[in-house]
């Protein structure tokens, strides 16, 4: 109603100029989606990315974190097989020394560093350990891999101090820790590319997951206002937004059209570097996955549906949560009966 009573105030105000202006105002939006949705879909379905080759020579080194398992491990293999060197930096040492075996016979050219860390600690130690490790080294490349989420989704004021308190350390001030490391080194150099792993719980308030999704919306903030630091050193920064992956941490095993393998996600992030279309124009921001990228655009043009969408997805995290219950109360009660 007030809608209506303001368009017919205009109206008379205008005169006979309201409807050219009305027509106007239409065709300028028009023009605007079509614009967005153009953009849109040649960054997601034909345009290329900056070749990773362009941030550091042969010989140059990678810095992948939580590269033990799922996309980290992924990150590194498809690095090396570009040409870079590896360090692997993750919880578990004998994963670590696997991994860098792999690498090696795969890619003989190839060298590798491990450092067996955990994040969760947040030890002054491992940090030096670190900074020692790659001291001499010409890093070209960091990706901020390393991350937590809940066990199973959960009410905020249910959430374990444990849990919480090793989110925060593990998403944030891992990832800060490690950046003001390897960074400065970039910067002398004048070239490098941060990656770091964002999260659509970042992007979109996620209930039953509000610490995770809070730290990975620092991410975004903080990761943007680094690349508007950094880009005048020559050092591209970009927040990688994922929606599900088959991981260990999703615990989602079976790959679909919107759910893809390390591997394919992996490639489609090394092949979109730069092209801020894939997510809907954010600056600093790709979300490289086609189907990820499409239905990040449709949220971000269609605003009305966020309340829609906040519904929907604390819906999926309670049936979730409900399902993990049940499945957790099976296995009390089979341990019980076996006892």
């Amino acid at each position: 109603m007030a809608l209506a009573q303001l368009l017919d105030n205009f109206s008379q105000l205008a005169g006979p100029y309201a409807l050219p202006i009305f027509a106007l105002v239409g065709a300028f939006s028009a023009l605007h989606y079509a614009f967005r949705f153009l953009n849109a879909f040649t960054s997601i379905f034909i345009l290329s990315g900056t070749n990773v080759r362009k941030f550091g020579p042969p010989g140059s080194w990678a810095v992948v974190t939580g590269a033990s398992d799922g996309l980290g491990k992924e990150f590194a293999v498809q690095l090396a097989q570009k040409g870079f060197n590896i360090v692997l930096v993750s919880r578990t040492l004998s994963k670590l020394n696997a991994l860098a075996v792999e690498i090696e016979s795969k890619y003989p050219k190839t060298q590798t560093k491990v450092l067996a860390m955990d994040f969760a600690q947040d030890s002054a130690a491992d940090y030096k350990k670190l900074s020692d490790l790659v001291q001499n080294l010409d890093i070209a490349i960091l990706i901020n891999n390393v991350g937590k989420s809940h066990n199973m989704p959960v009410p905020f004021l249910e959430t374990e101090d444990a849990e919480m308190e090793d989110i925060i350390t593990i998403n944030v001030k891992g990832t800060l820790k490690v950046t003001k490391i390897i960074a400065p080194g970039m910067v002398e150099r004048k070239r490098g590319l941060i990656l770091t792993m964002g999260s659509f719980g970042g992007f979109l308030p996620t209930p039953l997951l509000a610490t995770y999704s809070g730290s990975k919306a620092f991410l975004q903030h903080w990761s943007t206002s680094l690349g508007a630091e950094l880009q005048p050193h020559g050092v591209q920064v970009q927040l990688v937004i994922a929606y599900l992956i088959t991981s260990a941490m999703s615990k989602i095993r079976k790959p679909s059209m919107m759910i893809p393998t390390p591997k394919g996600f992996v490639k489609a992030c090394l092949g979109k570097i730069g092209v801020t279309g894939t997510a809907g124009g954010r600056a600093g921001t790709i979300t490289p996955f086609w189907a990820h990228s499409v239905m990040h655009w449709a949220i971000e043009s269609l605003g009305i549906w966020n309340s829609f969408v906040l519904k929907k997805n604390k819906d999926m995290h309670v049936s979730i949560r409900k399902r993990a219950l049940r499945k957790k109360e099976r296995e009390a009660a089979a341990l019980k009966k076996g006892h």
